[in-house]
């Protein structure tokens, strides 16, 4: 799979992730560019899938990941049994138009309830 580089090197790109999927994870809700929320997703998504499994392997790799240990609490506790029964497709991406400052496309990504 092809990673997209985000206009940032390899360290700056993995911190972005991690914050904004933890943001994500906190909120429910977040605007952000397309290109990262579709970056974001991909998190996400793996990050749901491994909470749902509920082991303390998982847990710890979901911390490794995240950067508050209360949004690791709250995806375990709340987020990963909302999606027990569903297989996947665990957030959206809605497109907002262009940003004010640079005409950037935006975009809204949120958790599916």
């Amino acid at each position: 799979m092809l990673e997209r580089k985000l206009g940032r090197r390899a360290g700056g790109r993995r911190a972005l992730l991690r914050s904004v999927v933890t943001a994500l994870f906190k909120h429910g809700r977040i605007t952000t560019t397309e290109i990262k929320a579709k970056e974001v997703r991909s998190t996400a998504e793996h990050l749901i899938t491994l909470a749902k499994r509920g082991d303390l392997h998982a847990r710890r790799l979901v911390a490794a990941e995240l950067t508050e240990p209360e949004t690791v609490q709250k995806l375990f506790a709340e987020i990963a049994p909302k999606f027990a029964n569903r297989p996947g497709g665990y957030t959206r991406i809605m497109k907002v138009g262009p940003r004010r400052g640079d005409a950037a496309p935006m975009a809204i990504i949120e958790l599916v309830q």
